[in-house]
């Protein structure tokens, strides 16, 4: 994917990677972070709604900015060994619509990726236009535990003329 507004495509699709949600690092991340009973203990999280032990959304949406963080960055990397000017994304104007739809379970496997769901002319920011990502994870089973609705100005080489 390149750095670039006018370079960009509706639809496409960069995997992120695969995590795997461990005993030890759901407890870890609920005792800085999320720290509910069927987080952090074995034995209350089986008497809860969930039955075993289950991940904070806050990690599984964690793990997933991360994984695109790093997916960016080597993307860039790569641009630069090439030569090429590297645009300065943001800002954001947020996200919107994150769901966890199934909990993610320790020993789940999730496997991320993000596809641009549209891109927006602005033509009061003409040397600007919006990107929207579809952010998504699916567990082992293939079913989906993670959605969100990314937004963020991209830069243009050339800014759009005026109208």
């Amino acid at each position: 994917m390149s750095t670039w507004f006018e370079d960009l495509r509706e639809g496409t699709v960069t995997e992120l990677g695969s995590y795997i949600f461990t005993v030890e690092s759901i407890k870890e991340f609920a005792a800085k972070f999320d720290p509910q009973p069927f987080h952090l203990d074995e034995e209350a999280a089986r008497s809860s709604l969930f039955g075993a032990l289950c991940a904070s959304g806050w990690q599984t949406a964690s793990v997933y900015t991360g994984m695109n963080i790093r997916s960016r960055l080597a993307r860039e990397a790569a641009a630069r060994a090439r030569g090429e000017e590297i645009a300065r994304w943001g800002p954001s104007p947020g996200f919107k619509d994150l769901k966890w739809p199934r909990p993610v379970f320790a020993g789940d496997e999730v496997t991320y990726r993000q596809s641009i769901a549209a891109l927006t002319d602005f033509r009061n920011r003409p040397e600007r236009g919006l990107l929207v990502t579809l952010g998504e994870g699916f567990n082992q089973n293939g079913e989906l535990v993670f959605q969100v609705t990314g937004q963020i100005l991209v830069p243009r080489r050339t800014p759009l003329p005026a109208a």
